[in-house]
């Protein structure tokens, strides 16, 4: 099982930049990289949604509002995934949530979220 935790949310001007790590403890190297990861975003009244994700292949999907704006990484020695979140607007404040996917299994691990809070 796959635990995930998120830091680095938080209040942030619009126009600022602020990075979100999510660290899959108590996971062993090839666990961590037998997932697809990435984040989640939920507004009040609205659905998740995805931020920015890994598929197979090492290919990164982007949610179109932040292409150009947020970047995806990931550090595999540290067994965290990174979003870098520049030029952001009062629409990206949410609570954004890591997920993994294990990719023979497809099954799925959230962490309990951070906020992200912008001020225009």
């Amino acid at each position: 099982q796959v635990q995930l935790v998120e830091s680095g949310g938080g209040l942030v001007q619009a126009g600022g930049s602020l990075r979100l790590s999510c660290i899959a403890s108590r996971a062993i190297l090839s666990t961590f990289i037998a997932h697809d990861m990435g984040w989640y975003r939920q507004t009040p009244g609205k659905q998740r949604e995805l931020v920015a994700g890994f598929t197979s292949g090492g290919v990164i999907n982007y949610q179109d509002s932040v292409k150009g704006r947020f970047t995806l990484s990931k550090d595999n020695s540290r067994k965290t995934v990174y979003l870098q979140m520049n030029s952001v607007k009062p629409e990206d404040t949410g609570d954004y949530y890591c997920y993994a996917r294990r990719r023979n299994t497809g099954a799925e691990y959230w962490g309990k979220g951070t906020q992200v809070t912008v001020s225009s």
